[in-house]
């Protein structure tokens, strides 16, 4: 053993991190919640899965990525490859397959007469390289794309303006065709699959919950132990009067000024505390069968902005032969604005459950990358440590936290 290390966070960052060192370091995870697993947490419900943050699925384009999950899981006997079928319902209702560019032979009329003129047109202009969000949707889709659907789906999930949003954030998170790969593709009709999880593996049992519990197996996990002060005393910190040669962070980086004690980080203070982000409220609804896994809802006639059919991910996540779904809205809402909301929406949702978690999405500007890459930095002279979506501030799903997680100890 090389020394002792503190895993704060008992997410997906946190159990992978200690899963990665805890046969060279003796790891102990701290987790604040009765139970790990953050925001990838499941739990049943009158016999139904109910993901409690969104609807996680596994796939990865990192070789080591796959490699190291597939060694831990039977991909074959735990596993079923689901072929995503996600959809955009349109204000009018109209529903159409996901990604909505590929399918402007559905639109209506004079929507469809819009989207050729705005090709046309960004075809007929120099290509300009976007500095920011809003400048890449109008330059790659078009006024009439962004109007009808990338601007107001955005705009309820971020509630940032667009246009602060920079480009860096979004590499790997949604498909970028070229103007003559959207005119080929409706010309053809073909399905883009080159995104990441256009085919996912998905848990036959328990959803990402069985992902939970298999890594938690093994460790030294504390829970119900929020840890509210890590002191720095020579080449050690102390937490609860444990010392430890290193820490990795996998919290809130947000937390850090108030938590650090004998380790000087007043310089990013402010910008820590600027940081902006935003939760979710997640709704457990029985719907109507369908084939859908996703449908994105740019409507302004209802807040919420997506509808996860998890249902449909696993037959297993049902329960009497129901069909189930997670219904997502940005930050807080009752009760009551949730039932109103319920009544407007597509797929005739029933309300069973809903849970509010405060940090879901963290939200980047032009700066966020530079200083929290600085203060890593300044953190790693002393063996602190960060890993994770809300520890790095990025928008990273299963797969791109695992890997973040293996690309930090391999520095350890």
């Amino acid at each position: 053993m090389n020394g002792k290390i503190a895993v704060i966070g008992g997410g997906l960052s946190g159990l992978t991190v200690a899963n990665l060192l805890k046969n060279r370091y003796e790891v102990t995870v701290y987790e604040k919640e009765s139970r790990p697993g953050g925001l990838i947490r499941c739990e049943r419900v009158n016999g139904q899965l109910y993901h409690l943050c969104g609807g996680h699925v596994f796939n990865s384009k990192r070789q080591d990525v796959l490699d190291w999950f597939w060694n831990l899981f039977n991909r074959d006997e735990e596993f079923l490859k689901v072929n995503r079928n996600a959809v955009v319902c349109m204000s009018n209702g109209k529903i159409i397959p996901y990604p909505i560019e590929n399918h402007a032979y559905l639109f209506d009329e004079e929507m469809k007469k819009n989207f050729i003129k705005d090709l046309v047109d960004l075809a007929s202009k120099p290509s300009i390289e976007p500095s920011n969000f809003e400048e890449f949707l109008l330059n790659r889709f078009g006024k009439t794309l962004y109007k009808e659907y990338f601007n107001p789906y955005n705009k309820k999930i971020w509630k940032s303006d667009l246009r602060k949003i920079p480009m860096d954030w979004l590499d790997g998170k949604l498909p970028m065709p070229s103007i003559e790969e959207i005119i080929y593709n409706n010309i053809n009709r073909i399905e883009e699959k080159k995104f990441v999880h256009s085919t996912f593996w998905y848990e036959k049992f328990n959803g990402s919950q069985f992902i939970v519990d298999r890594l938690s197996q093994g460790l030294n996990i504390i829970c119900d132990n929020p840890v509210n002060l890590i002191e720095k005393s020579g080449e050690n910190w102390i937490i609860n009067n444990q010392k430890f040669r290193y820490i990795i962070f996998c919290g809130i980086i947000k937390d850090l000024p108030k938590m650090l004690k004998g380790l000087d980080i007043s310089a990013y203070e402010n910008q820590l505390n600027n940081l902006d982000y935003h939760g979710t409220t997640s709704v457990l609804c029985e719907i109507n069968k369908n084939p859908y896994s996703w449908m994105y809802l740019p409507s302004e006639t209802f807040k919420s902005h997506r509808i996860i059919c998890t249902g449909n991910f696993s037959e297993s996540n049902n329960a009497d032969g129901k069909m189930t779904a997670t219904i997502e809205f940005t930050d807080y809402i009752s009760k009551e604005e949730i039932l109103l909301n319920l009544e407007k929406m597509p797929l005739s949702p029933l309300y069973i459950k809903h849970h509010y978690n405060q940090y879901t999405y963290p939200i980047q500007d032009a700066s966020t990358r530079m200083m929290i890459g600085a203060l890593k930095k300044e953190l790693s002279k002393s063996g602190f440590y960060l890993s994770g979506r809300f520890a790095d501030w990025e928008y990273y799903n299963m797969d791109v936290a695992i890997g973040a997680a293996m690309d930090l100890c391999k520095t350890l």
